[in-house]
């Protein structure tokens, strides 16, 4: 999504890889903390995954974690400072979730404040600045990053309310989540299809961007179905990919 934003906002290939990539490492430093504080709840319950399996040594997943941490910082320090001070903001922001938020019902504010530094990541890193437009933008991201954070509480809820963890799945109610999550996906693609009007793109760009919104929509209904870690899970990756390629095509339509 970061390169894609990027090569929207007219950065040649190269500087686009980069900023991939850079979010990319920063992104796998994230997740790889989060199977290391997951190991001691997922022994049992998924075995599967590498360190409960014992396939990887917690060490060696820290030292990747931070190899990654480096490498992500450093590739974004040489596109410009405030890359790679945004950089770090996105570092903090995903140990704050793994290290502390997760398991508990403050667990949607990383991915909220989180998903819109994705788009401003790709764009900054472009251009230097941000057009107006992003005014919008940021804010209906913010919504998207909740809808995602609700939709991501789904797929471990059974999980963490055997674990004693709190999310806001555990808290209201797997249904009740799923109803959310739905409620906050309308709202984005219902506030995209509106701001391409406004910026002049035309009835047929505004809803052939809500439609890209309704993928995110359905996926999250799926999950309000009987339950099902698995389908959930699915649900959740057609949830983030379909908001990544609304945020591109929204981008595309507002800014062209």
């Amino acid at each position: 999504m970061v390169a894609g934003v990027a090569l929207l906002a007219g950065a040649d290939a190269g500087l686009a890889v980069r900023l991939g990539v850079s979010m990319t490492l920063l992104q796998l430093g994230i997740g790889t903390v989060n199977d290391v504080v997951d190991a001691p709840f997922d022994a049992g319950r998924k075995p599967h995954k590498p360190i409960p399996s014992g396939s990887v040594d917690p060490a060696a997943a820290r030292a990747v974690a931070v190899a990654c941490f480096v490498a992500g910082i450093g590739l974004a320090a040489t596109v410009s400072v405030p890359v790679a001070v945004l950089a770090v903001v996105v570092v903090a922001i995903g140990l704050s979730y793994d290290l502390r938020l997760k398991g508990t019902a403050w667990s949607w504010l990383p991915f909220a404040v989180g998903i819109p530094i994705l788009s401003v990541y790709g764009w900054l890193g472009a251009t230097g600045g941000l057009p107006a437009s992003f005014a919008l933008l940021v804010p209906a991201a913010v919504v998207a990053g909740a809808a995602l954070a609700v939709g991501n509480s789904l797929v471990d809820v059974e999980r963490d309310v055997a674990a004693g963890r709190t999310s806001v799945a555990a808290r209201v109610g797997p249904r009740r989540a799923a109803i959310i999550a739905v409620a906050l996906f309308v709202l984005v693609a219902l506030a995209a299809g509106v701001s391409v009007v406004a910026f002049g793109g035309g009835v047929v760009a505004a809803l052939a961007t809500a439609g890209a919104g309704l993928v995110p929509v359905v996926a999250a209904a799926a999950a309000a179905g009987p339950p099902s870690p698995r389908r959930r899970e699915i649900a959740w990756r057609v949830e983030a990919i379909g908001t990544g390629l609304l945020a591109i095509a929204w981008i595309g339509l507002a800014l062209r």
